[in-house]
């Protein structure tokens, strides 16, 4: 491709909203651009870096006996009701997805339980047709509140998404582990450092599911590590150790209210009562929730923690206090609500002596010398708080450490969430009766995987691209090709033996300074940069060099194709 045709404009300046690397980067070199928040264009060098990474994802998954479809992006709406997770996905995401049309009430798909569901139950009638594991790459669409970082965050994504279906959950996880090991070897192709963790299941669902974890320093989320014995979680599954809950019967002293006006929030309670000598970890938390069978519940942890919602937990809104009066926001506190049909479930982290500051269920005051068990009984303990570095790993005692990290893929384990609500979803097993599928789910943010490979693989002049990835093997300059004759009709000559044996070559043909040749050569992050200038050509030579490592030598004009390519 000449770069005289390409469409093509590089910039010298990053855009003003773009905040990381990745993203500033692939906007200056014309891979990407910006039609809305959280939405972009690919364009023709872009494109082609998409391609090279889709390319890795087939190979791997087909290598494993996965089957390529491609689904509608527009589904029925009542497919997403009869799953449930219409009203999963709340009052406000998936509403802003949907589209009313002729035929009816339709959603901008944000993933394809139940789609894939319904079509390979359609096609499938016999545990003889079984195991089967289909992929698609396909555009999904997501209502993001606050679309960031070009794309490593945005309302509409490319995904490599993929789904098994097995006769049991044994056979299903043997196919859980196939797709496992094949993102494991896309991962080392793309040459990224991955680490699969335990993780939420969020509104996909399934028991038992895995991020795969990139570490970054612009990434999002964290995952907990632990050195001692390899166990890593996202931060939303991860659990600490503890020692076992102690009693505290014997704590001296009275229960005292406080009044404290205006003083909602921990920080204000701590500053107000700063001649105290108290800090945010003298003050007990008291969250309202739901759990995951409805019932109401107050949750405790340390003041200084942030509250880890178990699976299917939700927390009080605004019109449930309504329906439980002993409850008083921002003054929350567990005193006597079991006696108002609330259960008191507790952070193993408050299991130790002493007292607590804690709400009084009444505007504008709290309560000192609160114990637990004396004056607060716990229902259940377990682990609620968000853990942090310093922790103590759930599994060998040692202590963890908090990881910075993109989430550039997720696996699930489904079994039966979807093939026991969704219609037709069931197949004539070896006994002769019905059975429903047994499935597990799985999905890679393409598009995101761009930026997360840029982001790793550039220095201050700009992209460096994997040779597996680049949109071109080679970029060609021609010196002075407008002015020197010679020299255009030599680079003509070399790009043109080049491409004859199958070699991708962008050609700067361009008709601008040497400065400007080179210094969009180091923006696009090609791997290999060969030169034609007058000086070169009058002694049969061409200047090679290597973007990755900066090494420069003088190849023969004539050399084999080796030579030129840098091929040792």
């Amino acid at each position: 491709m000449r770069m005289s045709r390409l469409l093509v404009r590089t910039l010298r300046e990053a855009p003003a909203d773009a905040e990381v690397v990745s993203h500033q980067l692939l906007v200056r070199g014309g891979y990407i651009r910006r039609l809305a928040s959280g939405v972009y264009s690919f364009l023709p060098l872009g494109l082609r870096v998409l391609h090279r990474i889709e390319a890795i994802i087939r190979d791997e998954l087909d290598s494993v006996g996965c089957q390529e479809v491609l689904l509608p992006a527009l589904h029925p709406l009542e497919l997403w009701e009869q799953s449930g997770r219409a009203a999963m996905f709340g009052s406000e995401a998936l509403p802003a997805l949907q589209v009313e049309g002729r035929g009816g009430s339709f959603v901008l798909g944000p993933t394809h339980e139940e789609v894939v569901t319904v079509t390979v139950g359609a096609e499938v009638d016999s545990y003889r047709q079984l195991p089967v594991t289909v992929y698609q790459i396909q555009v999904k669409f997501r209502d993001e509140a606050r679309p960031r970082f070009g794309l490593l965050r945005t309302r509409e994504l490319i995904m490599a998404d993929a789904y098994s279906f097995d006769v049991d959950p044994v056979a299903m996880r043997e196919s859980y582990q196939d797709v496992f090991g094949a993102y494991l070897k896309i991962f080392a192709r793309l040459g990224l450092d991955v680490y699969p963790v335990e993780a939420s299941s969020g509104a996909i669902g399934g028991d038992v599911n895995h991020e795969f974890m990139v570490p970054s320093v612009v990434g999002e989320d964290h995952f907990v590590s632990c050195a001692g014995c390899g166990y890593a979680a996202n931060v939303e599954a991860a659990e600490r150790a503890f020692a076992t809950p102690e009693s505290v019967a014997d704590t001296v002293g009275e229960v005292v209210e406080i009044h404290t006006p205006g003083q909602a929030g921990i920080g204000d309670v701590v500053e107000f009562l700063a001649g105290e000598n108290l800090t945010a970890a003298d003050l007990l938390k008291s969250m309202a929730a739901f759990d995951d069978e409805g019932r109401p519940t107050i949750m405790l942890l340390a003041g200084d923690r942030e509250v880890r919602l178990p699976s299917g937990w939700r927390l009080f809104e605004d019109d449930d206090f309504a329906s439980y009066p002993s409850l008083v926001k921002g003054f929350i506190g567990p005193i006597g609500q079991q006696e108002h049909g609330l259960r008191v479930v507790a952070d193993l982290g408050v299991a130790r002596p002493g007292t607590w500051v804690t709400g009084a269920n009444r505007v504008d005051h709290h309560l000192a010398g609160v114990a637990i068990g004396r004056d607060v009984e716990v229902d259940e303990w377990g682990s609620l708080a968000v853990v942090v570095s310093g922790d103590l790993c759930p599994r060998c005692g040692s202590g963890v450490e908090l990881v910075r990290s993109v989430e550039a893929a997720h696996t699930f384990q489904l079994g039966y969430k979807y093939s026991d609500v969704m219609a037709g979803a069931s197949f004539v097993a070896e006994d002769g009766d019905e059975a429903n599928f047994s499935m597990g789910c799985y999905g890679m943010g393409v598009s995101r995987l761009l930026a997360v490979v840029a982001e790793e693989n550039h220095d201050e002049r700009g992209l460096v691209w994997p040779a597996s990835l680049a949109p071109y093997q080679v970029h060609l300059a021609a010196l002075g090709a407008g002015r020197a004759l010679e020299v255009g009709v030599a680079a003509d000559e070399l790009y043109g033996r080049l491409v004859a044996a199958g070699v991708e070559v962008l050609y700067d043909d361009r008709d601008v300074s040497p400065g400007v040749k080179f210094a969009d050569a180091d923006l696009l992050g090609i791997p290999v940069r060969l030169v034609i200038g007058a000086k070169g050509l009058a002694r049969g030579v061409v200047e090679w060099r290597s973007r990755a490592t900066g090494d420069e030598r003088e190849v023969g004009i004539d050399a084999s194709l080796d030579e030129l390519l840098g091929v040792a």
